[in-house]
């Protein structure tokens, strides 16, 4: 079968995940659209179906794709949650976008960082004791590595001002090590404090508020070791 290929940046769309005075967080999404233009370049449009079914109170979706090795029908099924403006169409698309995922379309999104845009790169305002925001962001730029995992990522505002960035060389983010076989290791301190926080379930305030800083991108090296130092002595949060 055809390998899928990745997304490209204008594919990727960014929806604000949490936000407060201090900044927000963005989390990295594909559409139905994406999904379709790919199974179609992947496999021809006349190659692949897709099948809802409605099962108790959810709407599941099963995208079938013809496999031409086997002669066979090969199907992904996967089930679709409510938008908050059409129901039905709501969880059609989701369950569809949901079982894209299972084919294989859009997983290297999961390998995204903490994506954190601080207050001072953003408007953000008071509305009926909310923090609300009308900036909108885009993927200006992405790229992969070998595991087809997001190695960097560049992310602008609807001026076009750089709001974000992720790269391998950024100063303070990442140190080059080498392991026994002799082979260069880099080593992501915003992954691993991320790891950390998920593990022990501190809140990422708490730790900024600890080093007064408004994002990890803003801590230095040094500063990012005490950090994953002090949350490894934390007891996870399953405990």
């Amino acid at each position: 079968m055809n390998q899928i290929r990745l997304l490209n940046s204008d594919e990727i769309e960014c929806r604000v995940g949490t936000i407060s005075e201090k900044g927000l967080s963005l989390l990295l999404y594909k559409d139905a659209r994406a999904d379709m233009k790919i199974l179609d370049e992947t496999f021809g449009a006349m190659n692949w179906e897709r099948q809802h079914e409605l099962i108790g109170d959810n709407l599941y979706c099963t995208v079938r794709i013809w496999d031409e090795n086997k002669h066979q029908w090969i199907s992904k099924m996967d089930v679709g949650t409510e938008s908050y403006t059409e129901k039905e169409k709501g969880q059609a698309s989701d369950s569809f976008k949901r079982a894209c995922v299972s084919v294989g379309i859009g997983r290297e999104l999961y390998s995204a960082p903490f994506i954190w845009i601080p207050a001072t790169k953003v408007n953000i305002q008071k509305k009926n004791d909310r923090c609300i925001t009308y900036d909108k962001f885009k993927v200006k730029e992405i790229h992969y590595n070998q595991n087809r995992e997001i190695s960097d990522l560049v992310i602008s505002n609807q001026n076009g001002q750089i709001v974000y960035s992720l790269f391998p060389a950024e100063a303070g983010k990442k140190q080059s090590i080498t392991t026994f076989s002799g082979v260069e290791k880099t080593v992501n301190y915003e992954q691993s404090i991320n790891r950390e926080l998920e593990r022990t379930g501190v809140a990422l305030d708490t730790v900024l508020k600890r080093y007064k800083v408004q994002s990890i991108q803003e801590m230095s090296e040094e500063t990012c070791q005490k950090a994953i130092n002090s949350l490894k002595k934390t007891k996870s949060k399953a405990a």
